[in-house]
């Protein structure tokens, strides 16, 4: 904790670094997983061949993926962020998957008899009633997202774990309990908010059903 006093600017620095690249690496990673998960929804060969490439790719361990993607992309946050972006697909679109799971099946047919389309059911009906489950699942992925960014301080991507990584090769200890106790606190915050967005989010839809 003395080190995290007597280093404020270092502490806020690399924070926001790993905060930034945390943060694109989910948006990217939902922006890809969303989709996918509402395309497999129901199809049991898609969902299948789907979930099993992403828990392969998921098996891979970090540095052999990074060591994997730097040949093609280079040093730094670019290569970091493709990592983490696969390394949560296999918990986001098992999200979405399991929140469409969630939402009763005499909800939709009711919608669908009242001759309202797919998309709009999708839009309207599935994904909102299916956001507290899948909100559930988001909150493993960020956590998981946050822990393994520090990796990619190996390949000059920045974040907290360049504290980690200069402790081990300086052999200091508080750097390194610095850098782990500030990525422990960045997870526990991110799970808290997402908690309370989900505990805000159930009333809200039993109001609104």
């Amino acid at each position: 904790m003395s080190f995290i006093t007597s280093h404020p600017g270092e502490i806020l620095r690399l924070t926001l670094e790993h905060v930034l690249l945390s943060g694109t690496s989910i948006v990217l990673a939902l922006i890809a997983a969303v989709p996918l998960g509402i395309w497999i929804h129901g199809r049991a060969g898609r969902s299948n061949a789907v979930m099993a490439a992403a828990s392969v790719l998921y098996t891979i361990p970090s540095l052999a993926l990074l060591a994997m993607l730097v040949p093609l992309l280079g040093l730094g946050t670019t290569p970091t962020i493709v990592a983490l972006v696969v390394y949560a697909q296999l918990m986001l679109v098992r999200a979405v998957t399991a929140g469409l799971d969630s939402v009763p099946a005499d909800i939709r047919d009711a919608a669908l008899g009242m001759g309202i389309d797919r998309w709009t059911i999708l839009r309207t009906v599935d994904l909102p009633l299916a956001l507290p489950v899948f909100l559930a699942g988001m909150r493993v992925a960020v956590v998981t997202v946050l822990g393994i960014a520090t990796v990619g301080a190996v390949i000059d991507a920045g974040g907290l774990g360049e504290l980690i990584l200069q402790g081990i090769q300086r052999n200091q200890a508080e750097r390194v309990v610095a850098g782990a106790l500030v990525v422990t606190l960045l997870a526990l915050a991110a799970d808290f908010g997402l908690a309370r967005v989900e505990r805000l989010a159930r009333p809200w839809l039993r109001t609104a059903g």
